[in-house]
């Protein structure tokens, strides 16, 4: 049985991936605005998420569907780890903290995972595919746009364990369109992923007071006016 589940993801999600990009804090970063303040909360409020949803793939490493996507290699939580101590200094973990998106976010990964384990595939799929799709376009934005050098605070970005992120995209993909699973269950998690969409939403709105405060609102409405098309491949790329 095929449930070709990452073509139908990569369908199902394509307007709440343009509506994603259309957000005024991910238009700014993607036209070269990146403020450090509002940043670095963006990468406190991935922390929680990803140790979350990390945490809960770990629990499910032996679920008869969730095993056959169970790559340890994508974690992010170490990189986000090394980003918010370059942010925020040795004492991170005493500074930092979810947002109230951020905490509704990981909350929603933890009920799933409690009662429904197979819809996690919808949040490793808006979240890992938009960090191996996007991830160096936004690393070399934050960069500039943040004077940093080639490694400090751009962790999160790099996939050390997966060499070839071309052919291992594929591979994931495949290996989700080969999972055991029926019909309704890859509707449920197309469902997820375009709610999973909202979520990581609702974090760059919330960041947008930090990034006005910093850059004026008129620059803003200008970098923001414009509606473009989504143009990463299935993600939010600045969901990453």
């Amino acid at each position: 049985m095929s449930s070709n589940l990452a073509t139908k993801l990569r369908e199902g999600t394509k307007k709440s991936h343009t509506m994603a990009e259309n957000v005024g804090f991910i238009k700014c970063f993607l036209k070269g605005t990146v403020e450090k303040t509002s940043y670095r909360k963006l990468v406190a409020n991935f922390y929680f998420v990803y140790s979350a949803m990390e945490e809960e793939m770990e629990r499910h490493r032996n679920h008869p569907i969730l095993s056959n996507v169970y790559y340890p290699q994508l974690n992010r939580k170490v990189s986000l780890e090394q980003d918010l101590s370059y942010y925020f200094g040795a004492n991170w973990r005493e500074e930092v903290g979810p947002s109230e998106a951020g905490q509704v976010y990981v909350d929603r990964i933890r009920q799933v995972s409690n009662e429904d384990p197979e819809l996690l595939l919808a949040h490793c799929y808006t979240r890992y595919l938009g960090d191996l799709s996007g991830g160096q376009v936004l690393k070399k934005i934050a960069q500039q746009a943040m004077g940093l050098s080639d490694v400090a605070g751009t962790a999160f970005y790099d996939f050390q364990d997966i060499p070839d992120e071309k052919a291992f995209k594929n591979e994931y993909r495949q290996a989700m369109d080969n999972l055991p699973i029926d019909e309704a269950t890859a509707d449920r998690i197309v469902d997820e992923a375009n709610d999973a969409f909202g979520l990581n939403m609702a974090m760059f709105q919330e960041l947008e007071g930090s990034l006005i405060k910093a850059i004026g609102q008129l620059l803003f409405n200008s970098l923001t006016r414009r509606r473009t098309r989504g143009s990463t491949e299935e993600q939010p790329v600045t969901a990453s």
